[in-house]
């Protein structure tokens, strides 16, 4: 039987074997315990590096993915990010080690509130979680310095890339739903934007509008 800490050192371990090699995101991945993100009949699984089902016929991404996708953001200490796909609120937890303010939106009622109680519960004061339609962004908050999707789209939605600071990076998956997408990384310049693909990957599709709870 492997003990807690060991299945945390094999967790670190297959993380830093998928790619997943900047300190300070496997620091944050580290602190943050997946362990209450994951409920159900899943939480024999937590540490391993698979994708799981939960709330609303969402997923947790898996770790090396989420590792992968924070790793290209490249979050700095003082950034302001919108993190679109609240979903579990384990990727909003490990961007709270990294960036100043986390706004992160979600078109489930009940995945919000799901993640703010598990947010309070580890003190992550430095994330606002919204129930909104995340395709648009947030006006309000806007600009950010980072943005990350959770959701696939066609191309990269018109109002996040509006909402990206001069200087900023988006990291999302591009692609038809049903197929495979593409991990793309997008740098906003004074000119335009750049944009670099990453790896292959399969994520929910990005949809407008508000979810019905399930």
């Amino acid at each position: 039987m492997t003990t807690d800490a060991e299945q945390k050192m094999q967790f670190l371990y297959a993380l830093r074997s998928k790619g997943v090699t900047d300190m300070r995101v496997l620091s944050a991945m580290e602190k943050i315990d997946r362990g209450p993100f994951v409920t159900g009949i899943f939480t024999d699984r937590t540490y391993e590096d698979m994708p799981l089902p939960i709330s609303c016929g969402q997923t947790i991404s898996q770790p090396s993915v989420v590792g992968l996708m924070t790793q290209a953001l490249n979050v700095q200490p003082r950034d302001k990010v919108l993190e679109v796909g609240t979903g579990s609120g384990y990727q909003a937890a490990i961007l709270s080690q990294l960036g100043r303010r986390i706004y992160t939106v979600d078109r489930f009622r009940r995945l919000v509130r799901e993640a703010r109680h598990i947010f309070e519960a580890m003190d992550l004061s430095n994330i606002t979680a919204i129930t909104a339609d995340g395709s648009r962004g947030l006006p309000d908050q806007a600009p950010f310095d980072r943005i990350l999707v959770t959701a696939a789209a066609e191309d990269p939605p018109g109002p996040l890339l509006a909402q990206l600071r001069v200087g900023g990076i988006m990291v999302l998956p591009v692609g038809q739903s049903d197929t495979v997408q593409s991990l793309i990384r997008v740098e906003r310049t004074e000119t335009g934007f750049e944009y670099e693909e990453l790896r292959q990957v399969r994520f929910v599709p990005l949809l407008e509008g508000l979810g019905q709870d399930g």
